[in-house]
């Protein structure tokens, strides 16, 4: 998954973690339907990495499936719904927030928009985000080493790292005809 093996064999720290349990997150790459190579992310607020750029997403919740976690995220935070036709797993991280005392298995579901419902993103929860924008996935490995460019959110900087094929595939399509 991943060719740092520095990243692999982080030391979690010795002083007891005010998290107690591994959490499941899952992030959604929703492909832009105005600019197919972008996906939408946005600079959180209000919790951990705040000031950072992130996907939507969330936690999953008990009995949830990925993909219904990742339809409702979007749906919460953006506003718009996802086509179940058209997602599909793209990755997994083992996300360890030292600083921050967390520690995350983050899976990434790759959707997109619904035709024929609202595709412009809003920000539903304007105290957890400060708004969403599109960016292309080159765009966003830029940012790996531009200081310029906004802080990744943990998760997102190790999607981005380990660079999975599958997202790049799905990014290079465009959306395919509107389902009922």
């Amino acid at each position: 998954m991943n060719d740092d093996p520095k990243r692999d064999l982080e030391v979690v720290p010795t002083k007891q973690p005010k998290q107690q349990h591994v959490r499941v997150g899952v992030g959604v790459v929703v492909q832009d339907p105005l600019r197919p190579s972008a996906v939408f992310c946005g600079i959180r607020k209000g919790s951990h990495g705040a000031g950072s750029l992130a996907l939507p997403g969330g936690h999953l919740e008990m009995m949830e499936t990925w993909e219904a976690c990742a339809r409702r995220e979007v749906q919460e935070e953006m506003g718009v719904d996802l086509d179940p036709a058209q997602m599909k797993y793209g990755h997994v991280t083992n996300d360890i927030m030292a600083d921050e005392q967390k520690h995350y298995v983050t899976l990434y579901i790759l959707g997109r928009i619904r035709t024929g419902t609202n595709t412009v993103p809003h920000n539903m929860e304007p105290h957890k985000c400060e708004g969403w924008k599109s960016y292309t996935w080159q765009e966003l490995r830029a940012m790996l080493d531009d200081t310029e460019s906004p802080k990744l959110f943990g998760p997102l900087k190790h999607l981005i790292e380990d660079n999975p094929p599958i997202v790049q595939e799905y990014l290079s399509k465009t959306t395919a005809p509107p389902t009922k």
